[in-house]
């Protein structure tokens, strides 16, 4: 069963020199630390893949975020088929991408644009949906994502998110079905997270400088 409570917390001390890992030259300028290494956010994925096969009995819809979950939406349904294939159960998976808009360069506006139409939202009625979403900051665009889809009758809705931000002294406004990790209040970039278009081909999850936040600030 999905438990919002289990997830993997990164301490804010828990940082790497990007010395450690390869970075791409052009980037290594703008790289304060390394959060999460590419290797263990993978492994997490393998085990958020595993706990939604066991919470799935029947079709699902997985709808990617974009653009900054598609990485974790291809890892993920890549492991959710090789689970499916060594158990045996047979889960059909269908694929939707959804863009939303909520980001002004560091800050969420908690106002949402959706790309999908009318006829496109309509389709959801009666059926079970998986958000796959990157990262979950303040909660509001997911909440009013969520406000949006339940609308048109799904049969279900879980989110799967990659990282939440935890906040000192302040409860979660919103917590995810599955969640990979609890990060420190740090803007991050990297596997497929962005800063106003940059960094989305760094495979660690890592925290920019403040040099080049204002390089790449609109």
């Amino acid at each position: 069963m999905a438990n919002s409570n289990n997830w993997i917390d990164i301490a804010s001390d828990v940082q790497y020199s990007p010395d450690l890992f390869s970075i791409p030259p052009h980037y290594i300028k703008d790289i304060k630390s390394v959060l999460i290494p590419n290797g263990f956010v993978k492994d997490r994925i393998a085990r958020l893949a595993f706990d939604i096969v066991n919470d799935t009995d029947g079709p699902l819809n997985i709808c990617c975020i974009l653009k900054g979950g598609y990485q974790f939406f291809s890892d993920l349904v890549a492991n959710i088929k090789k689970i499916r294939k060594v158990n045996n159960q047979s889960i059909p998976l269908t694929y939707d991408f959804i863009r939303v808009k909520s980001y002004v360069n560091t800050e969420s506006t908690g106002n949402i644009q959706v790309s999908l139409t009318e006829n496109e939202l309509k389709k959801y009625e009666g059926k079970d949906i998986l958000i796959v979403e990157d990262l979950v900051d303040t909660g509001k665009t997911m909440v009013e994502l969520l406000k949006l889809l339940k609308k048109y009758n799904p049969k279900s809705i879980k989110v799967a998110c990659l990282m939440i931000k935890k906040r000192e002294n302040k409860d979660y406004p919103y917590i995810p079905d599955y969640v990979g990790f609890s990060i420190p209040d740090e803007f991050i970039v990297g596997y497929a997270l962005d800063y106003n278009e940059h960094y989305r081909d760094l495979d660690h999850v890592c925290i920019i400088n403040d040099e080049a936040k204002k390089r790449f600030s609109i």
